[in-house]
């Protein structure tokens, strides 16, 4: 590489024509021959490279390079040649066979603090306990992009009082692209945008901005959501689901969204979510075309007349105490709801002006009842009601013949539901009634339309592929068994009080099980363990596993489990198990990540010692990252000595008294764990002196 390289600022975005990277080249390299073909030019700049050593530095790449076509050498450790660029498509990284892909972070909290006093350049103004906390709000809002940071700094340089912060603060939230500077940073993002590759992808982009900011949402649920309102179509065998996922992969791979708080969670950036609704409502043009105020701490819903024009209401985890008693929305696809625990009552004529609703969330509210007015929304695709306080499920349900999710997770309230309220639901593909209604054995065979609803009338169901069930009884698990055309849809499965039931013996369902993602098993007085086959592939799909108040259960399966039947389990929850004294079983799966035991009196160990394995350098609980042990006062070891956690990030540790040690001492961790403990417990803890010098700082919790 020569002393005083030759710099020549390429913009590959400003691309007109494909031979201009050539061109720039061999301006730089002093090749240019006007009359030259691409061909030519292409030989000579390869010519010229291979005799030296150089680092081809290219910015803002959004196309596919073809380097030989170029003249461009590849870099290999002979020439010792680099080629490095930034890109804001993942995807583009391995198409053009990047070796080594670095992600820029976004700015810690400290840093982008000092960027944005460091733009509007009056420190002593931003001291100003007046400003100060506007100030710091904008910065939050900026999410550490650099460039929002840069943009904002500036536009508020040369603002003095606090009046004119509290308007940027109101703009930011309201009408972000008003302000000053931020038209640029949306015409940046709208080359993403633009770039991606179907409609569909920016369609399914924009409606991630409906929920909150910085707020992690189940990809599966936002899959969901997509299936309702009819983004994606199953079609030739294709599983929507996947697909969905699919897309997501699209958009983290093109920095428009990024991995939520857990892995299976996905969230969107500020700034981003600003520019998407921007974009939502006609780049600014049509702002009444949606109504999106999440998290925004409202106890009062928008006046009616802004009702009138929407196609997407977003008014979720708000404190909203009423609703207007009958909008007139004849446009509306969207109403999100959800987590306005404050509501109790929808009016009677709610749903009545709104003829092509097709997703309708009234999650966790505190509603308790549904209004007959329901029956008007012919349309609807996608109606979530968990964790709600309703007792009954209205027969006008039946009107909604295109409905093909019904959401009732976690509604222990819900004792009736008419069998003529779901049998005309022909189209229905999902219904989960986890932790929900239980009211089989009440299940008759005749044809008034009263009656509860049964198995039988489930199996009738012809399109449903998740079911998610809750049985109360030793009678209705017998009864559910009987119903093999139901096993394979099964995939959320609650059993609670199915006394005289010794042994669980799971290879009862028919299907082993093959699609349950959660099973929970709670109050069975007489259950010792669990049976499962053990030449078959059994229970391949558990995710969530949750054990509770089984007084006699001495052990989770009362055979060898195979570490290949249970992959996929990533959480388990154990809860008033007084007889149970470890759980070696789960020691080596591989895709376990939580871990919560609570109140199990006898359990003294998290691996028996005879059962962990010999090979001192064997990982035990591989991907563990959070350990909750709570109120187990026979408990003294959590991991045998000579083991400890490699990806542990959190430890909750309450009422554990025999407990001496932390489970990473003997062998130094490069990211030591958070620890919630008490504060005494912690101060009498033997700690050894690598954990002294390195150690987590505490985080104390009240006894």
């Amino acid at each position: 590489m020569e002393e005083k390289p030759k710099i020549r600022q390429i913009s590959t975005r400003k691309f007109k024509r494909s031979t201009l990277l050539e061109d720039c080249i061999s301006l730089s390299l002093s090749l240019w021959d006007e009359k030259e073909t691409g061909e030519g030019r292409a030989f000579r700049i390869y010519r010229a490279l291979k005799q030296r050593r150089f680092l081809l530095l290219l910015d803002d790449v959004w196309e596919e390079i073809d380097f030989e076509k170029t003249g461009v050498p590849r870099p290999d450790r002979e020439n010792k040649c680099k080629i490095m660029f930034t890109t804001r498509s993942l995807a583009l990284c391995s198409n053009i066979g990047a070796e080594c892909k670095l992600r820029v972070e976004f700015l810690e909290k400290q840093h982008a603090w000092e960027l944005f006093c460091g733009k509007v350049g009056r420190r002593d103004l931003l001291e100003s306990p007046l400003i100060r906390r506007h100030a710091e709000n904008i910065v939050t809002k900026c999410g550490g992009l650099p460039l929002a940071l840069i943009t904002l700094g500036g536009a508020m340089a040369h603002r003095e009082t606090e009046e004119e912060w509290i308007h940027a603060n109101e703009v930011l939230n309201r009408f972000p692209a008003e302000m000053k500077g931020m038209d640029y940073v949306f015409a940046l993002l709208k080359f993403s945008y633009d770039n991606l590759e179907s409609d569909l992808l920016r369609t399914c982009f924009l409606y991630c901005a409906l929920f909150s900011e910085n707020h992690s949402i189940e990809i599966e649920q936002l899959v969901e959501y997509w299936v309702g309102e009819g983004f994606l179509i199953s079609s030739h065998g294709v599983n929507t689901i996947y697909q969905g996922y699919f897309l997501v992969g699209d958009l983290k791979a093109a920095c428009l969204l990024e991995t939520g708080d857990e892995k299976t969670q996905v969230k969107m950036h500020n700034v981003v979510r600003s520019f998407a609704l921007w974009m939502a409502s006609e780049q600014g043009t049509y702002k009444e075309l949606i109504l999106v105020e999440p998290s925004m701490g409202l106890t009062e819903a928008p006046k009616t007349e802004r009702w009138r024009h929407t196609l997407v209401i977003s008014l979720l985890d708000n404190r909203l105490q009423m609703l207007p008693e009958n909008p007139i929305c004849p446009n509306l696809t969207t109403l999100l709801l959800q987590q306005n625990s404050s509501l109790k009552k929808i009016p009677a004529n709610f749903f009545m002006y709104m003829p092509v609703l097709r997703v309708l969330d009234l999650s966790f509210t505190s509603i308790t009842e549904i209004p007959l007015s329901i029956k008007y929304l012919v349309e609807l695709y996608h109606l979530a009601l968990s964790g709600t306080k309703i007792s009954v499920l209205p027969q006008e349900l039946r009107n909604l013949r295109m409905l093909k999710h019904l959401d009732l997770q976690r509604t222990q309230f819900l004792q009736t539901i008419p069998r003529d309220a779901i049998c005309w639901l022909s189209k229905l593909e999902v219904l989960n009634l986890y932790y929900s209604y239980a009211g089989w054995e009440l299940q008759s065979y005749g044809e008034d339309e009263e009656e509860e609803l049964g198995f039988a009338d489930l199996e009738h169901l012809e399109n449903l592929t998740t079911l998610g069930i809750t049985v109360l009884s030793l009678e209705s698990l017998k009864t559910l068994y009987e119903f093999d055309v139901l096993h394979k849809c099964i995939q959320h499965l609650h059993v609670e009080e199915c006394n005289g039931l010794p042994h669980f013996d799971l290879s009862s369902l028919s299907n082993h099980g093959g699609n349950i993602r959660r099973l929970s098993i709670k109050s069975c007085n007489d259950l010792e363990y669990l049976i499962t086959p053990t030449d078959v592939d059994w229970l391949p799909s558990l995710e969530v596993l949750t054990v509770h108040s089984l007084h006699k259960l001495s052990r989770v399966w009362g055979n060898s489990v195979s570490q290949e039947s249970l992959r996929n389990i990533r959480c388990i929850n154990i809860s008033h198990c007084h007889k149970l004294k470890n759980v070696s079983w789960a020691q080596q799966l591989p895709k376990l990540e939580t871990i919560d035991l609570f109140d199990c009196r006898e359990l003294e160990e998290l691996i028996s010692d005879h059962e962990s394995p010999s090979i001192e350098d064997l990982v035990l609980f591989p991907g563990l990252k959070t350990l909750s042990i709570r109120d187990l006062p026979e408990l003294s070891s959590i991991l045998p000595s000579r083991f400890s956690f490699q990806k542990l990030e959190t430890l909750v540790i309450i009422n554990c008294p025999k407990v001496k040690k932390l489970p990473f001492q003997e062998r130094v961790q490069p990211n030591l764990p958070v620890v919630y403990c008490d504060e005494k417990w912690w101060d009498a803890l033997e700690k050894d002196q690598p954990i002294t010098e390195l150690c987590c700082s505490p985080r104390f919790v009240p006894n």
